[in-house]
């Protein structure tokens, strides 16, 4: 979401600043994973401010309004907005929506102010998928367009190598991106030093175009022609895109490495670029048709497609990675059924693989670029999901400076004025994008939406039917505990609550009349945390008669493996041997309640659908195939 995700798991490696890390290290990591999205924007962002749904005059005012309007959209929205004020809001070394989410839900009380916050979360990573659908197609498509410029006659081959670079690009996901991280800084690095010294040389034969940098050009532009001045803004804030990215992969790298990437490296090269673009304008208006590549001398511009190429894979990868991150916590913090989760790295944890969001994520790539056809009309599209994300994380940051970090109430109320009036405009700007292509992805947003809270509102409806007529634990070993014929070995029972009896308990009882000498009821909690400290991973309570309740906690970030925190516990519970342990789980049959319903029919089935198509537990936990046994049951939701 942001890029959300959004905590957005990209193509680094899940690491943390540490004292023995080295900030230029981490730096260049951080211009490699976490500016490829925004990195790649110059390809694309003027052009579409002259030549897209709403074409400019290209004359110095216009050229001077815009480049006015992105440099200080740059700095407002991303230096200010993200680096100075978001990247505070971590939430132990984590950024993104969920992770800001949780911080704030921690500290704020109230029933309806928690359902807020909670669906604005859930929006945001809505609304990322858009994102995670579209970059790669605009970006991948407008480099590979630069054959154009290079030879017209190849305008024929735009599409089919664009498609080939995409279906590519999905296929070596489930490799990981272990092997080829390394080479994400000093491509993309390549990429910034190509930017910045394109621009150079064009403003040294216009220097007069670094005037943009007064905002009185903005504002000449908005008083000039209103309309057209408001209108522009939704090409203008293509420009911007991938500015989320900042905060959801602070964690990787450290905040301090992230903000001097952008600071030093990243803003001045992007800023140089563009007011080369600009210069070039100046002095030949008919450039606008694709600015970008033309600032290059002819012999330059096939390496610079292949450069620029390279830029726009890695942007790519790492917004793919991060729906795979985004879906992920989805899933820990129970908005999503279990997925088939591969781990890709021994060494990185949030390195990750999941099958059914790569091929989906493809086949929605592959529909928009052979839908839209080219860039500028996928240019259309592409905006109002990050626009939205963005707004969310304003409204999200107001609670944190009022409710959380309680500022002085002035100024937390100018900051986010200032915030809310920026993010306003540009909303309503790209409104007007909604008929041009600007509705694929709301209804993206609109489809996860639906899925994400008729998962979690169904879960708490199964949770509490099958928590009526619980029998308490110490009222069971009362009496059934001495009766009961007990075997040898261990019986690890799985259950949603951590109160009662889980029903596979009773069902086994029933049915095979016999319990193990050892009975462990374990629950899994999933905490608002990326990680939970080790020495609070596992509590145990002691129920006598051979009875233990286990609570293993986790963090949203963190990879489940009961088995691997049982084996810790030897010394609370017991020996615990692997191949002497039986896991009990229990299957439910969701049957729609015609008596008491919890959700609307068409819901209670969407529900029960997904939970079909949910992952076993057996997996999820990492659980030995060859010791699970599963009892099924009815139950009415």
């Amino acid at each position: 979401m942001e890029t959300p995700q959004t905590g957005l798991q990209s193509a680094a490696s899940q690491t943390h600043a540490t004292p023995r890390d080295r900030l230029p290290i981490l730096m260049l990591g951080a211009i490699g994973v976490v500016f490829g999205d925004i990195g790649t924007s110059p390809l694309y962002a003027l052009k579409e401010s002259f030549v897209g749904p709403h074409p400019l005059a290209v004359d110095r005012l216009h050229v001077f309004g815009v480049l006015s309007l992105i440099f200080w959209s740059l700095m407002l929205i991303v230096t200010i907005k993200y680096v100075f004020v978001a990247m505070r809001a971590d939430n132990r070394g984590e950024g993104g929506s969920f992770a800001l989410l949780a911080l704030i839900s921690r500290h704020v009380e109230g029933r309806r102010t928690s359902a807020v916050l909670v669906v604005l979360g859930v929006l945001a990573a809505s609304l990322f998928y858009g994102d995670a659908m579209l970059t790669p197609a605009i970006s991948v498509l407008s480099a590979v367009e630069g054959l154009t410029i290079v030879n017209p006659a190849l305008e024929a081959l735009v599409l089919p190598i664009a498609v080939v670079i995409m279906i590519a690009l999905f296929l070596i996901q489930y490799r990981g991106t272990a092997k080829v991280g390394a080479l994400f800084g000093p491509v993309v690095l390549v990429y910034f030093a190509t930017l910045a010294t394109l621009g150079v040389v064009n403003i040294a034969a216009r220097p007069e175009i670094l005037g943009i940098l007064n905002p009185v050009w903005a504002a000449r532009f908005f008083l000039y022609d209103p309309n057209l001045a408001f209108l522009a803004m939704g090409s203008v804030f293509l420009a911007v895109t991938g500015a989320e990215t900042l905060y959801a992969d602070m964690g990787h790298f450290g905040r301090r490495a992230v903000g001097y990437s952008w600071l030093a490296v990243a803003y001045p090269c992007l800023m140089l670029n563009y007011m080369g673009q600009g210069a070039l304008l100046l002095g030949d208006p008919s450039a606008a048709e694709n600015p970008f590549y033309l600032m290059a001398p002819e012999w330059a511009r096939l390496p610079l497609v292949f450069i620029a190429t390279a830029a726009t894979i890695i942007a790519s990868q790492a917004v793919i990675s991060g729906a795979f991150s985004v879906t992920h916590q989805a899933v820990q913090l129970g908005f999503l059924p279990r997925l088939r989760t591969l781990q890709t790295s021994a060494k990185a944890a949030g390195q990750i693989y999941i099958p059914a969001i790569n091929w989906g994520l493809l086949v929605m790539v592959l529909l928009l670029v052979l839908g839209f056809g080219e860039s500028t009309r996928l240019a259309s599209a592409y905006g109002i999901s990050v626009i939205g994300t963005m707004i969310i994380t304003t409204m999200m940051l107001a609670f944190l400076v009022f409710h959380v970090w309680h500022w002085n109430k002035l100024l937390a109320a100018g900051t986010i004025a200032l915030f809310a009036a920026v993010d306003g405009i540009y909303f309503a700007s790209n409104i007007a994008k909604i008929p041009d292509g600007g509705w694929f992805p709301l209804v993206v947003a609109g489809v996860l939406f639906t899925l994400l809270t008729t998962w979690s509102k169904g879960r708490r409806i199964m949770r509490e039917r099958m928590a009526e007529g619980d029998l308490t634990l110490d009222g069971f070993i009362a009496s059934v505990a001495s009766s009961v014929h007990r075997v040898r070995n261990t019986a690890v029972y799985m259950s949603a609550s951590a109160e009662g009896v889980p029903s596979a308990l009773l069902h086994n009882l029933k049915h095979n009349q016999v319990l193990h000498a050892r009975v462990l009821i374990v629950t899994v909690k999933v905490e608002e945390v990326p990680q939970v400290d080790p020495a609070r991973r596992a509590e145990v309570e002691d129920a006598r008669e051979g009875f233990y309740r286990v609570i293993i906690r986790y963090g949203f970030m963190e990879e489940i493996d009961i088995p691997r925190d049982l084996a810790a516990l030897e010394t609370r519970c017991g020996p615990f041997d692997p191949m002497a342990t039986s896991y009990f789980l229990g299957r439910q049959k969701l049957i729609p309640s015609e008596d008491h319903p919890g959700m609307a029919r068409w819901r209670e089935g969407l529900f029960a659908w997904m939970s079909k198509s949910s992952e076993s537990a057996m997996e999820s936990f990492k659980l030995p195939t060859n010791r699970v046994v599963e009892l099924g049951s009815q139950l009415q939701i």
